[in-house]
């Protein structure tokens, strides 16, 4: 009996004697910050320079140097066209232009010749600007053979197709024995020098994007994945943000430049975009939360009773997400303190002693 006594006494007086001794706890301060918001998006890798390639001029294909798959260097001729006729044809007008020049060698001497006798009246000056104007003929026929040389060899040039960068032939549309016109394509070639990444980003969210806003990129079943996501991440650089929209998606095309190393145009790829809210919201770290098993939300928070620190448990709810510090939708105002450390045995109203 007398033990039940003591029992009883020492549970009545254990509050007493826990509430005289502050607990120890440290406290963070709940701050404003502008909340960054992730979205995932997807994407294509394309190549910065691609080209569907045609010939200058009509003619029959007499040689072709490549095929799907080939590596090919700027310069390099890919296909080449039957130039006889255009060959016969330029020897036809140098052949003109050098008679124009004789022409006008000749004419000229005797202008030269009438112009000497015309001070001794031996010849009538109706004659010698006759000559004149022949001469000014000769030069302007003269000129006009000169262009027709240059045009023609200009044309002999434009039958061979040469490959305006580096790359590779990823289509081949035309053989050997063909008769090809210009603007029909022939070759597709697909430059190896440089990626982007277009992504398809719902419209309302053009406002909060801008080329400054983080992305990384990520590749399922790469190489160099990590072991922990099986993925591979890279780092990449917002270059453009195009605001026309697909009416029938309602989005707007977003372009980002990236390493491409190990990487093919074609490849699907996955976008995060770190997007930053317009406006500051409440936040703690996510060591303050406390959860039940229900999934409530709640915090100790440090308030002053009697000039005294004690905590007081506030129920909250929170943003869901994995980030650290926690957004906080309601329960909490800028400047509240809340217990981060010393939490676990704490009851409404004990007195409490902040330590840094």
């Amino acid at each position: 009996m007398l033990a039940l006594r003591f029992c009883l006494l020492v549970s009545f007086c254990l509050p007493l004697i826990t509430q005289a001794n502050p607990v120890p706890v440290s406290v963070a301060t709940v701050k404003m910050q502008k909340p960054v918001r992730e979205l995932l998006i997807n994407g294509t890798l394309a190549a910065d320079q691609s080209a569907r390639l045609s010939a200058s001029v009509a003619g029959l294909v007499s040689k072709l140097n490549v095929d799907i798959g080939s590596r090919v260097e700027s310069g390099d001729v890919l296909l080449t066209l039957d130039a006889e006729i255009n060959r016969l044809t330029l020897q036809q007008a140098k052949a003109s232009h050098k008679q124009q020049a004789t022409t006008l060698a000749d004419l000229q001497r005797q202008l030269d010749e009438a112009s000497s006798l015309i001070a001794r009246r031996s010849i009538a000056a109706s004659e010698v600007r006759s000559l004149e104007s022949q001469v000014e003929a000769s030069k302007a026929a003269l000129a006009a053979s000169q262009a027709e040389v240059g045009r023609q060899q200009a044309l002999l040039q434009r039958h061979t197709l040469k490959a305006p960068f580096p790359g590779v032939i990823s289509a081949k549309l035309t053989e050997v024995g063909e008769w090809v016109v210009p603007g029909t394509p022939v070759l597709e070639l697909v430059g190896t020098g440089s990626l982007h990444a277009d992504f398809a980003v719902p419209q309302r969210y053009y406002s909060q994007i801008d080329t400054g806003t983080p992305l990384t990129i990520r590749q399922e079943n790469a190489g160099a994945q990590t072991q922990a996501t099986g993925e591979r991440t890279m780092a990449a650089k917002i270059t453009a943000i195009v605001p026309v929209n697909d009416p029938a998606a309602r989005t707007f095309t977003l372009r980002a430049s990236l390493d491409a190393k190990d990487l093919t145009p074609g490849m699907a790829v996955f976008g995060n975009l770190a997007i930053q809210a317009p406006n500051a919201e409440p936040v703690v770290p996510r060591d303050a939360l406390l959860r039940d098993v229900q999934g409530n939300v709640s915090v100790w928070v440090v308030v002053t009773d009697d000039d005294k620190a004690v905590a007081q448990r506030r129920a909250i709810k929170v943003r869901s997400g994995q980030s650290d510090p926690v957004i906080v939708l309601e329960g909490l105002s800028k400047g509240d303190q809340v217990v981060i450390r010393g939490n676990e045995g704490l009851r409404d109203g004990d007195r409490v002693q902040v330590t840094r």
